[in-house]
């Protein structure tokens, strides 16, 4: 397993990043429709990440409502895992119970929020927190102040952005700069071969600001497993029951047909293919992968051994082209006076 360093922070995590979101769940929960895995499940499937070298765990507080914290700080516990050789991230915004002051990012839920993943988590801290999205009524110098705040109180070391704009990361990291407050490390953001928007505006001002990029559903929410071709699909796939994150499915059909081949070329499976490629773009620091079975937890991890060739990476570029956009476009044709 390969280290990387998250931004300038010298904090060190695995290129790999163990996301639970299948964790917990109910029958009637939207979250079932994702992952039921339960204590004994869970222990096994940690057990296997920190024997891999894994040291970065993602979750959320709304995963499963509660319950994806529950269950990982409880396999933490039983497996008597090091606190120090485990690099934890949780995050908050969205509403956790039905009372107008349990979701958002404002002071008063951000400091509730974190207390109360600390006790699901049986926690003293936690390593990486983020805001999982936007919130439209507090003001970003508020939510800054109050990210600040936390980090200074000692329950949390470091703040990341999920699903923000690139505009609204770079504003915050400008206030946060001004006011001598503690700024962002890290940004979580979908990403895969068959949905690369971020490399328009995010990855250049990732690293412009030196911001680790955290891919989410590399596996573009389990269609670029390999499941899914138009011949059919796989009827247990978790995209055939919850079709997210949203897709150009004809361009993922081409994608699909291309890694098929590159996987028989590296004897890989397509979700590994999937993988490297994600592993292997500029910013790119940690991927998250998930898993509902051990078997697929063991072939997303085995992903790392495998290296894509450049003619490997034209092949799958020349499938999924990322289309330009103004002012992209205008800003590459006008640079030319500078060659």
């Amino acid at each position: 397993m390969k280290y990387n360093t998250v931004g300038n922070t010298g904090l060190l995590v695995s290129e790999l990043c163990f996301g639970t979101m299948t964790f917990g769940g109910q029958q009637e929960d939207m979250w079932a429709q994702i992952g039921r895995l339960q204590q004994k499940e869970v222990n096994e499937m940690l057990s296997a990440v920190v024997e891999s070298g894994i040291n970065f765990i993602d979750t959320a507080n709304v995963y499963s409502f509660g319950q994806s914290e529950q269950l990982l700080g409880q396999g933490l516990t039983d497996l008597q895992v090091p606190r120090d050789e485990i690099v934890l991230a949780t995050k908050l915004l969205a509403k956790m119970k039905d009372k107008p002051n349990s979701a958002g990012l404002s002071r008063y839920n951000v400091f509730n929020s974190v207390e109360a993943s600390l006790k699901r988590l049986q926690l003293d801290y936690i390593d990486i927190l983020y805001v999982h999205g936007v919130d439209p009524i507090t003001s970003l110098e508020e939510i800054v102040r109050s990210l600040n705040d936390i980090v200074e109180s000692g329950k949390v070391r470091y703040i990341a952005i999920c699903n923000w704009p690139a505009w609204m990361v770079a504003k915050a990291q400008a206030i946060a700069y001004y006011k001598g407050w503690h700024k962002f490390i890290g940004l979580q953001y979908y990403y895969s071969a068959v949905s690369r928007d971020i490399e328009h505006e995010l990855v250049p001002m990732a690293v412009d600001h030196d911001l680790a990029i955290f891919p989410w559903s590399p596996l573009a929410g389990g269609f670029l497993t390999g499941k899914f071709t138009r011949e059919g699909a796989d009827s247990d796939s978790r995209r055939a029951t919850f079709d997210f994150p949203p897709i150009d499915k004809e361009k993922a059909y081409d994608l699909v047909d291309v890694m098929g081949d590159l996987a028989k070329i590296h004897d890989a499976t397509i979700a590994q293919i999937s993988l490297a490629w994600v592993r292997q773009q500029q910013g790119v620091t940690s991927t998250i992968i998930g898993a509902k079975t051990l078997e697929q937890l063991r072939l997303n991890i085995e992903s790392t051994q495998l290296i894509l060739t450049e003619e490997d990476l034209k092949k799958i570029d020349e499938v999924s082209p990322l289309a330009k956009q103004y002012p992209g476009w205008m800003v590459e044709r006008q640079a030319n006076y500078r060659k």
